[in-house]
């Protein structure tokens, strides 16, 4: 545990504060860091994913056939309750609940998964598919889905406003490198196309940057962000911190994965939440003070959360809890 506190969280603590300094004293801005997500999301994170994916087996991909039904069915089943029971506040419409569910029921596995697995885990292609099929569930599913709830909302309240198509927000996930460069790297395995070592330099240089650049940037942008608690602030930290960690582990013991794979996924199931929802939010004007203060309590609070469910599911794994 203390290896987990001194090599994974003290370290992102350290870099996000730099961040949320030099966001304070104005040395960089929210328009920084947007740019700097840039880099991670469309540079360093896909070839992060896509350099170590491609170095693994047809075997590894076999093996994680339970983790991408686990993430799928879990981190979406989280997704619609966030939904579902933010929808049920008077206040809130149903684009209101929709920013919910794409803040509080989605991990930010982008920013911040590698930068928490692989001190944890080591640096493996294992970590690397556990990033990809969450970051896929997140991006190519969640999004769509939390888009088309929030525009069909919109629809309601507002006659004049145009609803996009249902399949528009899926194609433009697909279209991101982040979405992509893991699907091309999955392909290129299944179809037992070996990768030179050679050329795997070239994608490590930027690869680097990916777990550095996304944990200082998110310093700058929580340095943005005026923290205001409430219920639903409240509410939104519990389910994402508690609920969806939970429900991985609970279904992860159902499908009888990988204790290594279920471990790296509660992990990251238990991140803080997305980036991209509150992208999203002040985008459209909606729910951004609840959300992004929702946001800023899970990140605190992930300080201690992280190391609570890796201890939850050894404890689980050996067979502590029945």
């Amino acid at each position: 545990m203390s290896h987990i506190l001194l090599y994974a969280i003290v370290p992102i603590i350290v870099v996000m504060l730099a961040g949320f300094i030099s966001g304070k004293k104005k040395i960089f801005t929210g328009d920084d860091a947007k740019q700097f997500n840039k880099v991670v999301l469309d540079y360093a994170l896909p070839a992060a994913l896509f350099v170590s994916i491609v170095q693994a087996s047809r075997e590894d991909l076999a093996k994680d056939i339970r983790l991408t039904l686990v993430s799928l069915i879990g981190i979406m089943g989280c997704f619609m309750a966030v939904y579902f029971v933010f929808r049920m506040f008077k206040k809130n419409t149903g684009a209101d609940a929709a920013v919910s569910a794409l803040i509080s029921g989605s991990p930010t596995i982008g920013f911040l998964g590698f930068a928490v697995l692989e001190p944890i885990f080591g640096t493996t292609p294992a970590v690397a598919l556990v990033v990809a099929i969450v970051g896929i569930v997140v991006n190519a599913v969640g999004i769509p889905v939390g888009l088309s709830l929030m525009n069909a909302s919109l629809a309601k309240q507002n006659p004049d406003h145009k609803a996009e198509s249902a399949w528009k927000p899926v194609i433009h996930a697909l279209e991101q490198p982040v979405a992509w460069a893991p699907i091309l790297a999955v392909i290129l395995v299944l179809c037992g196309l070996q990768w030179p070592a050679w050329a795997s330099p070239s994608f490590d240089l930027i690869a680097k940057a990916n777990a550095s650049m996304a944990v200082f940037s998110a310093g700058i942008t929580l340095s943005a962000i005026k923290m205001s608690i409430n219920w639903q602030v409240i509410l939104g930290s519990i389910m994402k911190m508690i609920l969806m960690p939970a429900v991985v582990l609970i279904l992860g013991l159902l499908f009888k994965m990988d204790p290594f794979n279920l471990k790296m996924l509660v992990v990251a199931a238990a991140l803080p939440p997305a980036f991209s929802g509150i992208i999203i939010a002040d985008e459209y004007d909606t729910y951004v003070a609840t959300g992004t203060s929702s946001l800023t309590l899970s990140v605190i609070l992930f300080i201690g959360f992280c190391p609570l469910w890796i201890w939850l599911t050894d404890l689980v794994l050996a067979g502590g809890i029945h």
